[in-house]
């Protein structure tokens, strides 16, 4: 006997329709663009109609404006459970070096997809903010791990941490574009080797004495 499926709330009906409409639009602005894709196209790919989409979103710059939240919440919550769970931070760097292995099976649809919804939150007034919030969320939670990292070595940190967040989150984007672009010679988890890079040299670099009668401090930079 076929037992009865579990009847959905109303709620859960809401949240598994949106859920879909936001998995039909990243499949299509991977495809076609941001701008290449319509309302019409994303509903028809989820599976709904087009009232079942402005019956969940207000329009495109909406679903888009959730789909960076959704994205950057489900990527800060996968990094921050590795390194949470990690025993050291040799370990915490082998952890992350297996989800960025993991990513690189799908570099170039989550690229594209990362690409083009950047590029439409720059070309839209009423999305940068959003755009800056969600990359502004990315670098605190860089500058908390290098923070801990420093800690853990027991040195302060040789600048200030929110500038040395925004070198390794930059340094990342770019060096994902380089991966896919040239992937000879660069492996997949390139990013924690840099990673790892900067850290040693900045924990060097915090090691070493100031030199007497300096008096310059290394500048600040607002986050």
């Amino acid at each position: 006997m076929t037992p009865e499926r579990k009847r959905l709330t109303r709620e859960e009906s809401r949240q598994q329709t949106r859920s879909r409409l936001l998995a039909a639009a990243a499949e299509l602005f991977t495809e076609r663009g941001v701008n290449g894709t319509s309302v019409e196209q994303i509903a028809e790919r989820a599976g709904y109609t087009r009232g079942a989409f402005y019956g969940n979103f207000e329009d495109k710059n909406a679903l888009v404006a959730e789909l960076l939240q959704h994205r950057t919440r489900r990527e800060l919550t996968e990094v921050g459970a590795l390194t949470r769970d990690a025993t050291s931070q040799a370990d915490a760097l082998d952890k992350l070096r297996a989800w960025n292995r993991e990513r690189a099976q799908h570099l170039p649809q989550w690229l594209a997809l990362r690409m083009e919804l950047v590029l439409h939150a720059l070309r839209n007034d009423e999305l940068r903010p959003m755009l800056a919030e969600r990359e502004l969320l990315a670098r605190n939670a860089h500058a908390t791990g290098l923070e801990q990292a420093f800690a853990a070595h027991g040195v302060q940190a040789p600048a200030d941490p929110a500038f040395l967040a925004l070198i390794v989150h930059a340094l990342e984007d770019g060096l994902l574009i380089q991966r896919l672009l040239t992937p000879s010679g660069i492996p997949d988890d390139v990013v924690v080797d840099a990673f790892d890079l900067l850290l040693r040299s900045w924990t060097a670099l915090a090691q070493q004495p100031a030199p007497e009668g300096d008096g310059q401090d290394l500048p600040s930079h607002p986050s």
